[in-house]
């Protein structure tokens, strides 16, 4: 087994709070998408996280370069302060997010289809039988 890590970026996107769960393992990485609503205080992400991280619903992985490094704490900094003033989440995190949009969407289209079909069925065979019913006399 693989190590895995962990990263959750917090930004505002017009007009609520969202948080972007990052996910890497085995050189793949899955991301959850969370809205938090009003600006959330770091012990409410610390709640979040402890109670309803097994909840949360991973887009499926996407191939990633994971570069295994000892940073020094002032280049780490340098960087979350460049992903601040970027858009806040990586590339990847946003294409694993997609990808998981795309297929809720596929699955939501499938069942409504299912469902025109099985409504279409019973209106049919329900015109059926009234048709029936008419034939016979009564």
């Amino acid at each position: 087994m693989g190590r895995v890590t962990g990263r959750l970026t917090v930004y505002f996107e017009e007009p609520l709070w969202v948080g972007v769960f990052e996910r890497i393992q085995d050189g793949r990485v899955s991301a959850a998408k969370v809205t938090f609503g009003a600006e959330p205080k770091d012990y409410e992400v610390q709640e979040y996280l402890i109670k309803y991280f097994y909840r949360l619903r991973f887009s499926p992985a996407v191939e990633t370069a994971v570069k295994e490094k000892a940073r020094n704490p002032k280049r780490i900094q340098r960087d979350v302060k460049k992903q601040l003033q970027d858009q806040g989440i990586g590339t990847r995190s946003q294409q694993a997010l997609k990808l998981q949009q795309e297929q809720m969407k596929t699955e939501r289209k499938s069942f409504s289809r299912e469902k025109r079909e099985e409504e279409k069925e019973r209106m049919f065979a329900l015109k059926q039988q009234k048709r029936k019913e008419k034939h016979r006399g009564r």
